[in-house]
Formats: structure tokens, C-alpha cells, sequence
């Protein structure tokens, strides 16, 4: 019969992390170092060393789970392919302002979707504000349509997308001088004139501004996809600078 009093138990943790186990899916793997002793305990061997590991996941085994950055403004522009007479229509539109001595287009907003438009005396046009690439358009023809009604014949023409700025929070405090010491090549950091980091990206290429508060900006894209792939690159990077308390 087993000894009880003699059983040698030797039980190894490794440091909880707990944000981790915030996860529904994330659990503690146990791994039994010596799976003899079960077999032994029906026998009359009276010490025996059982070892378990408590293996806490590290955060990026959850790739598919990090945060999806959030479209902030679409700015595109439109080709009307006619001139345009600023004063004429600064006149006659509504929610209009143009103030030739302060800047040299016709600002024009309408509320559905919510977006401003500079209209330029040489027919091009860009739109601002939107959130979804949808939604500039449909604002693009709006406009044009309203710049039809004052008697201009403005067409839809040459709709493109020219940058888009989304914002992620990655949940984390960040170590910005230890990101900017390992990819010096593509930063800039000086906290003296901007809080942040201002790193370009090459591939895709972007613009990715890091705050030590885990919030990041992204912009310079021209489709979302290439917004999903600058933050799934730079995101492992910056959880090697994980602040701690």
C-alpha cells in the first residue's frame, strides 16, 4: 500500500499571465513529466516524484484575434470633366463656403453620407470623410449631381481613392524607444517634437504613426486591404515592446 506520508510531489508554474486567459479559447496545457507513477500507485512503491507544467500561451498565438483596425476617413477624387465657375455656384448651392483669398475651391457638404467635397475652378474634385470606399462614392455622385443642377454638364468621371486613415488599439502599453532602436531604418522618433512614432512601411506602403498608449494610425493606403496587412505585420513587432508595470 502507498506511503502517503513519503510521496514526493514536485509541481512547476510558470508566471500567470492573465491577459491570456482573458481568451475563451486560451487554457492552461498541463504535461504530465512522469506518467509511471499512475501505473505504480496500485503497487507498493513508496516514493515516487510527479511533475506538472503549467504552460501559460503566449499573446501571439492569437494572430486571428487581434484587433481590426477601424476606418476613420476615405479621401477620393472625381474628374466632373467640365470647368467650373466658383462664384456661380457659391451663389446659387447650398452649404457651400468659398473664400477665394483664403483657398482657392469651393468647399461643398452634404449630411447623407456625411462628407465635404472641394470643388476646384478645374473640375476636379475631392471627397473627404467618408468611412467605407461605398460611401465615397455615393457622396461623389451626390455632389456631382448637385453641381448638374446649377447648370454645369459635370460627369462622374475618374473615381479613385487616394488615402485611407484607420486607427487600432492594440490593448497594450508600448516601449517606443525599444521599437525605434530595432527598426531605426524606418522610424522617426524625436518625443521632443511628436509623441509618437512615425514609421514607414515599405511593403505595403503606408504610414503608421505609434503611441505609447498602444493606439496606431494608419495611413497612406489606397484599399483596405493594405490597411489589414500593415497592422498584421506591425503587430508582433510591437509585442516584443510590451510595456510592464
Amino acid at each position: 500500500m502507498l506511503d502517503v506520508a513519503h510521496l514526493k510531489t514536485e509541481i512547476k508554474i510558470e508566471p500567470f499571465n492573465a491577459a491570456c486567459y482573458n481568451r475563451p479559447e486560451a487554457r492552461a496545457s498541463v504535461q504530465k513529466v512522469d506518467s509511471s507513477v499512475s501505473s505504480s500507485l496500485s503497487s507498493s512503491a513508496s516514493t515516487r516524484t510527479i511533475g506538472f507544467h503549467l504552460a501559460t500561451p503566449s499573446i501571439s498565438t492569437y494572430n486571428s484575434w487581434i484587433p481590426r483596425p477601424v476606418l476613420q476617413n476615405i479621401v477620393s477624387t472625381v474628374n466632373l470633366g467640365t470647368p467650373l465657375k466658383l462664384h456661380e455656384i457659391a451663389q446659387h448651392a447650398r452649404n457651400i463656403e468659398y473664400n477665394p483669398r483664403r483657398f482657392g475651391a469651393a468647399v461643398l457638404r452634404i449630411r447623407s453620407p456625411r462628407t465635404t467635397a472641394l470643388l476646384f475652378a478645374s473640375g476636379k474634385m475631392v471627397i473627404t470623410g467618408a468611412k467605407t470606399q461605398e460611401q465615397s462614392r455615393e457622396a461623389g455622385r451626390k455632389f456631382a449631381r448637385i453641381v448638374q443642377k446649377l447648370g454645369f454638364k459635370a460627369k462622374f468621371n475618374n473615381f479613385k481613392v487616394q488615402n485611407i486613415v484607420a486607427c487600432a488599439n492594440v490593448n497594450f502599453m508600448i516601449r517606443l524607444e525599444g521599437v525605434a532602436t530595432i527598426h531605426h531604418q524606418f522610424c522617426t522618433y524625436e518625443p521632443e517634437l511628436f509623441p509618437g512614432i512615425v514609421y514607414r512601411m515599405v511593403k505595403p506602403r503606408v504610414v503608421l504613426l505609434i503611441f505609447s498608449t498602444g493606439k496606431v494610425v494608419i495611413t497612406g493606403a489606397q484599399n483596405e486591404e493594405s490597411i489589414a496587412q500593415a497592422f498584421a505585420q506591425i503587430y508582433p513587432l510591437l509585442q516584443m515592446f510590451i510595456k510592464r508595470d
